[in-house]
């Protein structure tokens, strides 16, 4: 029968229970459309920096010959720093629970015990998991909110002094034209990119109340009526479909009573080649045995309870989620 004991077993060390949460699961429930957008990569330390190149591009007017030139000043540069967020959890494996658990075939105790512990790790990780997915939604529309869903953790546009660009596409009115309000939206994106990179498609992902109203929109419907034979108008196209050059998709996530989108709210997001503009970096976690090492995105420890009575897990994430362009993301009504 298990025992206490085998908590001192090298099985249980951070290392190992770090190694078990960075496992992948299975059955995760929350949605990855935003994942291949974002980069991610470890740091060593708690806090970022974004570098700021405020420099504009202008125009060299014309001058006659031994004419002194237009004076052309350094770029104006700073940095933007930026804390990264401690999400940590915890959860308990009592004395009793250990002592029920019955080596099975040629497994050991220690096998069998961690396994248990592993399925409470598991857990953890998918509200973690949940948070990340939560927090990549909040870079795309300018604001990453704690998980009360009203408390805002950072607000990219107040910390880049910047102001969010919105766009409606009146769908209430049968005289709109979407490819018109398609291609200004565009040009919005266009104009805040500047040139420093190139566009190689689009991705609009919106709310359930503006996917129905963009879809049922007149001058959709008659673009697709015809659209192999019809098919458009059989399928279940939540799953996306291209219209003015956009891949548009519905975009719906919930966790007990937090939306992760406005139902009538949708966001255009240009896809670039050559620079990241969604990023996500971990930090070490706060224990003794992470300090200066490069952050993983889950990290796990234990420790035994008074009197020996169980044990008590810890699982953290350590990120800092973010998008360093956001003018470039359109916001859409509808």
């Amino acid at each position: 029968m298990p025992t206490l004991d085998i908590f001192n077993d090298d099985a249980f060390s951070v290392q190992s229970l770090t190694a078990a949460i960075n496992s992948n699961p299975e059955g995760q429930a929350v949605p990855t459309l935003l994942d291949p957008l974002f980069d991610e990569e470890g740091v060593t330390t708690t806090s970022v920096s974004i570098e700021r190149d405020n420099d504009t591009l202008a125009l060299v007017p014309d001058a006659p010959r031994g004419a002194p030139g237009q004076v052309v000043l350094g770029s104006k540069r700073d940095l933007v720093p930026f804390n990264t967020l401690h999400l940590p959890l915890t959860a308990t494996v009592r004395a009793d629970e250990v002592q029920n658990v019955r080596a099975f075939g040629s497994e050991t105790e220690t096998q069998t015990v961690q396994q248990l512990i592993n399925q409470r790790l598991m857990k953890m990780r998918s509200r973690i998991d949940a948070t990340l997915t939560y927090h990549k939604l909040g870079a795309v529309t300018g604001k990453i909110y704690d998980a009360d869903g009203s408390k805002v953790l950072l607000d990219l546009y107040q910390r880049f002094d910047i102001t969010q660009q919105t766009h409606s596409f009146a769908l209430g009115t049968a005289a709109t034209k979407v490819q018109t309000k398609i291609r200004e939206a565009m040009r919005k994106s266009e104009d805040a990119l500047a040139g420093i990179a190139v566009i190689t498609g689009w991705l609009g992902i919106v709310g359930r109340g503006f996917y129905d109203a963009f879809t049922a929109h007149d001058s959709v419907e008659k673009a697709f009526e015809r659209w192999n034979d019809g098919q458009f108008l059989r399928d279940d196209f939540r799953k996306g479909f291209t219209f003015g050059d956009v891949v548009w998709k519905e975009y719906y996530g919930k966790v007990g009573s937090i939306n992760f989108i406005d139902t009538d709210v949708g966001y255009l997001i240009p896809i670039l080649a050559g620079e990241s503009v969604f990023q996500t970096r971990f930090a070490p976690a706060d224990y003794m045995e992470t300090v200066n090492t490069i952050g993983l995105p889950y990290y796990a420890a234990q420790q035994l309870l008074d009197f020996n009575k169980g044990v008590e897990l810890e699982a953290q994430s350590n990120p800092l989620t973010i998008c360093t362009r956001p003018r470039i993301v359109i916001k859409l009504t509808k």
